[in-house]
């Protein structure tokens, strides 16, 4: 149970001094772990997408190679 409270906190804690802190190549070892989705739990996941989202509105610099992994696509739920 600790890991659900730990992993909705993880996400919840994404500033932006964190997002500034981010080198091409943690975002580079981010998306290497999105790509092969070889994750513990699910939230693991989730964690890394959710800051690989915000990396790609606050830093798109960074993540231009890598927004394959980020589900972009518009959809109509009608």
């Amino acid at each position: 149970m600790q890991n659900t409270n730990n992993s909705s906190n993880d996400t919840q804690s994404i500033s932006q001094e964190k997002l500034d802190s981010f080198t091409e190549e943690q975002v580079s070892e981010l998306a290497k772990r999105l790509d092969e989705d070889d994750y513990p739990t699910p939230f693991a996941g989730l964690n890394d997408w959710h800051l690989l989202r915000a990396l790609a509105i606050h830093r798109p610099e960074l993540v231009l190679p890598y927004l394959h992994l980020i589900d972009q696509e518009p959809f109509d739920e009608d």
